[in-house]
């Protein structure tokens, strides 16, 4: 295992950020790390980095205890933040030549790391360009190749592709994906289930500090197929049907979705009747009925009761 941690706790005066966090990541896979706002992602990852300590549990990466043998794990690991890490006033080679420093780089072997990492993310033709110049697209992966300058073990992606195109996302998604085949290990977080879906070996719900969900996708779906899953297109105020619906016996989540309504609930009996009379009783014309398998968003939504972006 490349990390694992037991217990893990971290309050900011009366917020419990993290609370008993127990997390087990296997080396050489994908893992994504999903939770809402709030629920501790952030500061488990600042926890690894070393930018704050746990108040209690322990903690290892690579078998390397941490907080003791942060030195030695700091050159193992890489990051690519959310917010782009990455100087205007420096070229992108510059950029890489700075970060490659900050690991301990130098020389014929930092130059050398310093291009194989523009190649990486097909940047070799701009890389005495000024990030300024680089569209949203160009600055993610450059941010990227910062992260990996120095071919470290893990590197941790927190929401590597928001905020640029369909083809620069992909580029960024085939990527990950390669780091992944030269044997890295990845760390994901991302608000887009799909990504999530596509790229991850494993994925961990966490919420309120602890890991509540974790497994293949495949399992995390049957974890939510116990349940059925019914979706109903309506025409008119689906929020006010939502609500009705969730009062219902029997019923897990009602919640709106792309122009109707997803209903979780546990097959009792009489429940479509009840969701037709409650259509008819506010005058709302349900167009579409159908059964749906679970999604990692549904199975998101089953076991926080939010959608990740609450």
């Amino acid at each position: 295992m490349i990390i694992e941690c037991k217990g893990l706790k971290k309050s900011y005066k009366d917020v419990k950020a993290l609370d008993g966090l127990d997390l087990v990541i296997p080396k050489g896979m994908i893992y994504g790390l999903l939770g809402p706002n709030g629920a501790g992602k952030s500061t488990f990852i600042n926890i690894v980095a070393g930018l704050v300590g746990a108040d209690s549990g322990s903690l290892s990466v690579a078998g390397k205890r941490l907080p003791a043998e942060s030195g030695k794990v700091k050159k193992l690991m890489g990051f690519v933040p959310q917010d782009l890490a990455i100087y205007d006033d420096l070229t992108a080679y510059e950029n890489l030549a700075f970060f490659a420093s900050l690991y301990g780089l130098s020389g014929k072997g930092k130059k050398e790391k310093v291009r194989n990492a523009l190649e990486f993310v097909s940047l070799s033709d701009r890389m005495k360009d000024y990030p300024k110049n680089y569209s949203g697209g160009m600055k993610r992966r450059l941010n990227l190749a910062c992260g990996i300058v120095h071919e470290p073990e893990i590197i941790f992606l927190d929401e590597p592709t928001v905020g640029i195109d369909p083809q620069s996302r992909n580029h960024i998604m085939e990527s990950i994906k390669k780091l992944n085949k030269m044997g890295m290990t990845v760390v994901y977080t991302t608000h887009y289930m799909e990504e999530a879906e596509t790229l991850c070996d494993r994925i961990g719900i966490i919420d309120h500090g602890r890991i509540i969900a974790e497994g293949t996708l495949a399992e995390l779906q049957r974890t939510v197929s116990e349940n059925e899953l019914i979706f109903i297109e309506v025409h008119g105020d689906a929020g006010a049907l939502a609500e009705d619906i969730g009062g219902l016996p029997g019923v897990i989540s009602s919640e709106k979705e792309d122009g109707g309504i997803l209903v979780n609930h546990t097959g009792g009996r009489g429940i479509l009747e009840k969701i037709v009379a409650g259509a008819s009783a506010r005058r709302l014309d349900i167009r579409k009925i159908e059964n749906r398998m679970p999604n990692l968003e549904d199975v998101f939504l089953a076991m926080t009761g939010r959608t990740l972006r609450d």
